[in-house]
């Protein structure tokens, strides 16, 4: 009898912990689901919306707009105007990233659209306005090169054209100077090889650069320290015969006739070569002086 009872108790108190435990775990309750309802807002009200707030100097604000048009009513007429302005707000907002994607977007959907040309230059831009000094990686570098070229190539009649070329002259010289800067590294260490490569580099790939005279004088040297006069003569030659007022001639010339040598060029030379039909053009890039 008293061991019954006991068992009784037990297992009422076995039942009492188990709602109590029931109660106090938050997971132990059956899930109730709340459907939430998002309201859509037709996309006509966005649009203005986005313009509202653009007009009020809220580029970030009126890029959201814009861009919940494509999101929530891609079909609409408002879809395109809508997308060329998300590019043109985000690069506003210096949101380079943003603008890139939306740019891409609206170049793959619209493609001989008239905003084409533009939603272009704003990637290019956006691309351009990332590029890091000369002594830094230079991906961006190339992507608004290659951007660029494309606005160029795509959309010759655009009114983009002259600020492109502008920008392809500043940019090439950027990598141009992140050559440089490789080789002045190298030709301190006497790696004389590794040098001249990336002087070799600048002269042929980045002749309309303001590094071009430098290119011609560090070939200069490094082809004296090793022993090969005939492409330092050359360098020298080519250097004062479309630069003869350049101070790096200047330097290439003392240095020839510290050993014993003169200016002289090979045509055979790839550094002639280079440089036979070449025009002393305005580059654009002003400067011409030692770094």
């Amino acid at each position: 009898m008293w061991k019954g009872a006991a068992l009784a108790v037990g297992a009422a108190l076995l039942l009492g912990g188990c709602d109590t435990v029931s109660a106090l775990n938050p997971f132990d309750r059956p899930e109730v689901y709340k459907p939430e309802v998002t309201e859509v807002v037709p996309a006509d009200k966005l649009y203005n919306e986005g313009l509202a707030r653009l007009q009020n100097g809220d580029s970030e604000g009126a890029a959201k707009k814009f861009d919940e048009i494509d999101k929530h009513s891609p079909f609409s007429p408002y879809a395109k105007r809508g997308l060329i302005l998300t590019a043109y707000t985000n690069y506003q907002a210096s949101k380079w990233e943003e603008t890139i994607t939306a740019s891409k977007r609206f170049i793959a959907q619209n493609p001989a659209s008239p905003d084409a040309a533009y939603a272009q230059y704003l990637m290019a831009m956006s691309y351009y306005n990332q590029i890091p000094d000369a002594t830094r990686d230079q991906e961006r570098t190339q992507l608004a090169i290659v951007a660029f070229e494309e606005l160029l190539a795509k959309y010759p009649q655009s009114e983009y054209v002259i600020d492109a070329r502008e920008k392809l002259l500043v940019a090439r010289d950027q990598l141009a100077g992140k050559e440089m800067n490789v080789g002045r590294f190298y030709l301190e260490k006497r790696n004389y090889t590794g040098a001249v490569n990336r002087f070799r580099d600048v002269i042929i790939k980045y002749q309309t650069t303001r590094h071009v005279e430098e290119a011609l004088m560090r070939l200069t040297e490094a082809y004296m320290a090793m022993g090969i006069t005939n492409e330092a003569q050359t360098a020298a030659a080519v250097l004062g015969h479309n630069f003869p007022d350049s101070p790096w001639y200047k330097d290439a010339y003392a240095l020839l006739q510290s050993g014993g040598l003169e200016p002289r060029e090979d045509r055979g030379s790839y550094i002639s070569r280079a440089f036979q039909g070449f025009s002393r053009a305005v580059t654009g890039i002003v400067g011409f002086g030692r770094l």
